[in-house]
């Protein structure tokens, strides 16, 4: 790939979040593609929730691109049981990064958001134009009024100071350096913990949350990186040509049952017990699909199906979980 317009491969990039699962995606794809000189910190060096960490941070490195993939994010149970922290860390992350990103004058920033910024029963699929057109699911509102604040944000900063900040929204996400605990994680993470487990201890059956109907769309995170990288490398021009709305929907644009997707990931992990749903448990938005039209439009497909990417990922997390069991046992 040549050096796309604004983006040269010396470029100072800052990937705010890169230890987590988005964060090192975007960092595997930046340095695949030879950009070397990328400003990297960790929560112990660079708290992002402390305004004058993040203000010593840019002023310390002065970083020319920010993608911003540092969250507090989790499934169901936790946004239901952290509601206070899940809003307060994510706007003060936001807060900021955003705001001391324009004081630095940072170049271009690429803002990561969840299609959970959509109304609980907004038409499927999900047009970018649907933000804030409804109620929105209450197991996540606050994860969620938090992302549209920052999707707000971008939108002002470019159109009061100029700032080159965007916003995608990406849908359900999984991959290598998930999160596997079943208090935090989200649904495949989740499934594929309790279907490896079942399979190991030959367990006759797997509960599962809900009644199992509603629909989601998943995408590989390592499709996100790649579209991450893409959408930051568009001159303004083409970005505000096919972006006329605020954010741009990052997705496969298709979707499966959860019903769908447990089998799937129970087959994969070679679990021969049966699966039981649990109708008490929260199902949450009956559906969550995206319209991926614009991001098309603008260049850019996922590769990964999601059969492949369900089976790397079971292969990651047997490979890790292996290795965690051995050290704990030294």
């Amino acid at each position: 790939m040549s050096d796309a317009p604004g983006l040269p491969r010396d470029a100072r990039i800052h990937v705010a979040g890169h230890r987590g699962m988005v964060g090192s995606a975007i960092v595997r794809r930046l340095q695949a593609d030879g950009f070397t000189n990328l400003v990297l910190r960790t929560r112990a060096e660079t708290d992002l929730r402390d305004r004058t960490a993040v203000r010593e941070l840019f002023a310390r490195e002065q970083p020319q691109y920010v993608f911003v993939a540092a969250a507090r994010v989790g499934g169901i149970l936790a946004n239901d049981t952290y509601r206070a922290d899940f809003i307060h860390d994510n706007l003060a992350i936001q807060l900021n990064v955003l705001d001391e990103a324009h004081r630095a004058g940072v170049r271009r920033l690429l803002f990561l958001g969840s299609s959970c910024i959509y109304p609980k029963l907004a038409p499927q699929p999900m047009k970018e134009e649907h933000l804030l057109t409804g109620i929105l699911e209450t197991t996540n509102r606050p994860y969620a009024i938090a992302k549209i604040a920052g999707i707000e944000m971008c939108d002002a900063y470019h159109r009061q100071h100029g700032s080159d900040f965007r916003a995608a929204m990406p849908t359900n996400l999984y991959g290598p350096g998930d999160n596997f605990d079943l208090q935090t994680s989200h649904v495949i993470p989740a499934l594929i913990r309790k279907f490896h487990e079942a399979a190991e201890s030959r367990a006759p059956t797997v509960t599962i949350w809900g009644t199992g109907t509603p629909r989601r769309e998943f995408l590989h995170v390592d499709d996100l990186a790649d579209a991450c990288v893409h959408l930051m490398q568009l001159p303004r021009a083409a970005w505000d040509a096919g972006v006329p709305a605020t954010h741009v929907n990052v997705g496969t644009g298709s979707d499966v049952t959860i019903r769908e997707l447990a089998e799937r990931i129970g087959a994969i992990a070679r679990f021969r017990g049966e699966l039981r749903f649990d109708p008490g448990k929260p199902d949450g938005t009956p559906r969550k699909l995206l319209d991926c039209s614009r991001v098309q439009a603008l260049g850019w497909t996922p590769r990964i199906t999601l059969d492949d990417g369900l089976r790397s990922t079971v292969a990651w997390f047997r490979e890790h979980a292996a290795r965690d069991a051995a050290r704990a046992a030294n």
